[in-house]
């Protein structure tokens, strides 16, 4: 499966993705607010893509990941997901993480709008949520540009370089678009 954008495709994480991804996780600017941290070695990502492809095939499905490339150079800009709650609430929870050169360009914002909107006209999603450290302002600014809404603060609930961190707590509704 593959969405598409004005700028970018997004398509299902795959192990072809494995050295990207690791490259992706393995920057000290990308995890600055990461509750992972940095990978030890290329095994340890794999081991991570191994999870999320195992999340990818679980019946039923349980979790969209997407790798976002440039739509006019298949050029890898970063990882986005919706993971899907129990089937009874038609929730989920996105995330997302890009590359440092792609940063400030609006992309970050146009993948997770479309996202969005995947998860409500193609999954019929009632509910979307997202949550991201108090500290990280970029983020915030793309969850708000993406039309959710802070819902509120979990204090110190984040594990980051051994450092318990707050983190805001946002959300959209299907009405809300």
């Amino acid at each position: 499966m593959t969405l598409h954008t004005a700028r970018l495709q997004l398509r299902e994480l795959s192990w072809a993705d494995l050295s990207a991804v690791h490259q992706l996780h393995s920057l000290p600017e990308v995890d600055a607010f990461n509750t992972l941290g940095l990978p030890a070695s290329v095994a340890a990502t794999e081991r991570l893509l191994a999870g999320w492809l195992a999340q990818q095939r679980a019946v039923p499905r349980t979790s969209y990941l997407f790798c976002a490339q440039r739509a006019d150079s298949a050029a890898f800009v970063g990882l986005l997901a919706l993971n899907l709650g129990k089937p009874q609430f038609h929730n989920g929870e996105v995330w997302y993480k890009l590359l440092p050169g792609h940063w400030g360009q609006g992309l970050a914002t146009e993948a997770l709008t479309e996202l969005l909107r995947f998860g409500f006209d193609d999954l019929r999603l009632h509910r979307i949520e997202a949550g991201c450290a108090v500290g990280n302002a970029a983020s915030i600014r793309v969850l708000e540009k993406a039309g959710m809404t802070r819902e509120g603060r979990k204090r110190q609930v984040l594990p980051i370089r051994g450092q318990w961190v707050d983190n805001f707590w946002f959300a959209i509704l299907e009405t809300d678009r």
